[in-house]
C-alpha cells in the first residue's frame, strides 16, 4: 500500500465527493460508504472500494467515474481495489446523506442492528416521506432498484422508496 498525507487523502476525498451514486444522485459516493481507502505517491492514486453488494450494478460506473474524475485533477495512474471483506453495510452511509435521501423522498434505513423485519417477516412501518403518515403498506420487496423496497402511503397515496438495511 502507499503512504499518503492525511492532507492529500482528504483532497482526493473531497474530488470524490463530486461522484454522485449512480442510482442516487442526491447522494455521493463517499457519503454511501463505500470508499474505504485512499493511498497516493506522486500521481499515483489507490482508492479502495467496497460494493454495496455482490453484483450491485452500479459499481462498475462508479470505478469509472473515480477513475476520470482523479484524472481530471492530474492523477495520471489510478489502481481501484475491490475489496468485500468487511462487507457494504447500511451503516456507514453517513447520517447527512440519510437526510438528503429522506428529503429526496427515499427513507433512508435505520442501522442495521435495528431492523430486524427481515428476520421476522412483519413489515416496517415506515413514515411517509412526503406527509410524514405512518399508515403505509409495503407493496414490493424491489423498489426502483433491488436496494430498495417500494411502499405506498394509505393517506397521501403517493408510492416511495425505503433503502433497506443490509
Amino acid at each position: 500500500m502507499l503512504e499518503t498525507s492525511d492532507l492529500e487523502k482528504n483532497k482526493i476525498m473531497g474530488y470524490l465527493h463530486e461522484i454522485p451514486d449512480p442510482e442516487i444522485p442526491v447522494i455521493d459516493i463517499v457519503e454511501l460508504g463505500v470508499i474505504r481507502g485512499i493511498s497516493v505517491e506522486g500521481n499515483k492514486v489507490e482508492v479502495t472500494i467496497t460494493p454495496t453488494y455482490s453484483g450491485c450494478p452500479a459499481m462498475k460506473q462508479m470505478e469509472d467515474d473515480i477513475e476520470s474524475t482523479l484524472k481530471k485533477y492530474g492523477y495520471a495512474e489510478i489502481k481501484i481495489n475491490t475489496i468485500f471483506n468487511p462487507p457494504w453495510t447500511t451503516d456507514w452511509i453517513t447520517d447527512h446523506a440519510k437526510e438528503k435521501l429522506r428529503v429526496y423522498g427515499i427513507v433512508p434505513p435505520e442501522h442495521s442492528t435495528i431492523d430486524k423485519s427481515w428476520l421476522t417477516g412483519k413489515t416496517k412501518s415506515l413514515a411517509c416521506p412526503r406527509c410524514k403518515s405512518k399508515n403505509t403498506v409495503l407493496v414490493s420487496q424491489f423498489g426502483s432498484t433491488s436496494c430498495k423496497a417500494l411502499y405506498k402511503c394509505l393517506d397521501c397515496l403517493e408510492p416511495f422508496d425505503y433503502l433497506k438495511c443490509i
